[in-house]
């Protein structure tokens, strides 16, 4: 028999690679997704015609703060995984409209949790964000490190995320892990992101905006080896407290509760003028750059510790750099010439 799993925010960016990877492995999927018009419609409908081709994809078209919507998808696919990746992102929107937030992240993943104490999944996979880390100067981030000092909303309500999810693994025994993602890209995109951004302005001969003077450092992951690191983690099953035996210092396993939260990184950051660089090698053009201060909420570094995720999951591939931004800009101009 093939597994089902419910993937929530199923036309996003990395929504729709991992249902394209889960089907191609035989899943069979139900996607969950609110299309709204944070960013461009056409280009989640053109991601999700793509899953829709795809003879076990079934969709479900609701907001996740629909009061029992979710609730209503649990019950009639009884989910053997269920993987939560829908949110309101963007860090710098969050300045501007702190109450989708709320509504998406706060309401949203309260009716998840409610659906998955209702009808509990084998495994309960959330995503949660680096941005939770914030403050914190001490690196590679660790996920024992503590992570009490956001510097968004967006990371506090991912943050509260991670603490509501904890509450019920432990009253109610769901299996959860929390993925803190850092700096995703790749193609299908969303064009709220720097590489969008940069190829589009790049390509009609327009500047583009490099906050702290091109001195930022991320974790650049590409999507594919980020949803590699996702399906493997699929299996590595949170176990409770009295059905585990010795536990590395550095597992961030609760005390108290079958969950768990990783880090899925690349563990090699890279400072934003290099990856600008990586841009103009594989467009053959030249950036006009408008050197500009750090935005509100921005952090100047990401760096994953990974020691984690590899001792549950083993070496993930490590896309280089080169290699993925060229995928996205022939991605881009297949796209969008």
């Amino acid at each position: 028999m093939s597994r089902s799993a419910l993937v929530t925010g199923s036309a996003g960016f990395i929504g729709y690679h991992l249902c394209k990877r889960l089907l191609d492995e035989g899943y069979r999927v139900t996607g969950f997704d609110a299309m709204t018009d944070y960013y461009d419609v056409s280009l989640k409908e053109r991601r999700l015609g793509l899953l829709q081709a795809h003879e076990g994809f079934s969709e479900v078209e609701a907001r996740l703060e629909d009061p029992g919507r979710l609730a209503e998808c649990f019950a009639a696919d009884q989910p053997d995984v269920v993987i939560h990746l829908a949110a309101q992102a963007g860090v710098r929107y969050s300045i501007e409209a702190p109450r989708s937030y709320v509504e998406s992240n706060l309401v949203g993943t309260f009716e998840l949790l409610e659906a998955a104490r209702a009808t509990p999944p084998k495994h309960l996979l959330m995503a949660s964000t680096s941005s939770v880390y914030g403050a914190n100067l001490d690196m590679p981030y660790a996920e024992t490190d503590k992570a009490d000092r956001q510097m968004s909303f967006y990371a506090a309500t991912k943050k509260a995320n991670e603490a509501m999810a904890h509450s019920y693994a432990h009253l109610y025994g769901i299996p959860t892990t929390m993925f803190r993602f850092f700096t995703v890209y790749g193609p299908w995109g969303r064009p709220d992101m720097a590489l969008f951004k940069f190829v589009k302005a790049i390509r009609e001969g327009r500047p583009i905006d490099v906050y702290n003077h091109g001195r930022m450092k991320r974790d650049f992951t590409y999507v594919d080896d980020l949803v590699e690191g996702i399906v493997r983690l699929i299996d590595a099953v949170p176990p409770s407290p009295d059905a585990r035996g010795e536990v590395p210092a550095f597992d961030s396993l609760s005390p108290v509760a079958p969950w768990r939260v990783v880090n899925v990184g690349l563990s090699q950051p890279t400072e934003l003028g290099d990856f600008i660089a990586a841009i103009e090698n594989a467009m053959g053009q030249k950036a006009e750059r408008n050197l500009m201060e750090m935005q509100p909420g921005d952090v100047p570094a990401t760096w994953a510790d990974t020691r984690l995720l590899t001792h549950l999951v083993g070496e993930l591939p490590a896309t280089p750099l080169d290699k993925g931004v060229g995928t996205f800009v022939r991605w881009f101009r297949e796209n969008y010439q």
